[in-house]
C-alpha cells in the first residue's frame, strides 16, 4: 500500500504498537533510551520483536544513553549533561547487541540493510 512504511522514531510503545508498525511496513528506531538499565520495557522489546524490525539511532543531541545522563539534582549541582552524538550509536548498538546476545558487526549489518530497506536506499 502507498505511502506505508517508515522507521517509528524514538520508539517507546507496547509490544502490540510494535507489531501495529510492524506489519504496515516500519522498522522500529532504538537509541539511547535502551541503554538505560530501568528501561525494560524497551529493553525487551529489543530482544523479542525481529532483527529485521530494527533500526539504531542516536536521537542526538536529545535522550542521551545511560552514560551521558545526568539526573536533575546532579544537573543543579553543576553537573554538565553529556551531549549526545552519532558517536554514541557504536556503544549504543553494543548494548543492544548484549541484550540480544549477539555481535556488534552482525546487529549493524542488520540494522544498516532495514535502514537502506525501508527508506528504499540503495548502496
Amino acid at each position: 500500500m502507498a505511502g506505508e512504511g517508515g522507521i517509528a522514531h524514538a520508539f517507546n510503545g507496547s509490544l502490540q504498537q510494535a507489531q501495529a508498525f510492524i506489519e504496515r511496513g516500519f522498522c522500529l528506531g532504538f537509541g539511547g533510551a535502551v541503554t538505560f538499565d530501568a528501561a525494560r520495557q524497551l529493553r525487551r522489546l529489543v530482544t523479542e520483536l525481529p532483527l529485521e524490525a530494527l533500526v539504531l539511532e542516536t536521537d542526538s543531541p536529545d535522550i542521551p544513553p545511560q552514560w551521558l545522563y545526568r539526573t536533575a539534582a546532579e544537573r543543579a549541582a553543576g553537573a554538565a549533561q553529556g551531549l549526545n552524538t552519532p558517536a554514541e550509536l557504536p556503544r549504543i548498538g553494543a548494548v543492544v547487541a548484549g541484550l540480544r546476545g549477539t555481535t556488534t558487526d552482525s546487529l549493524a549489518q542488520a540494522t544498516a540493510r532495514n535502514t537502506c530497506r525501508v527508506l528504499a536506499v540503495t548502496v
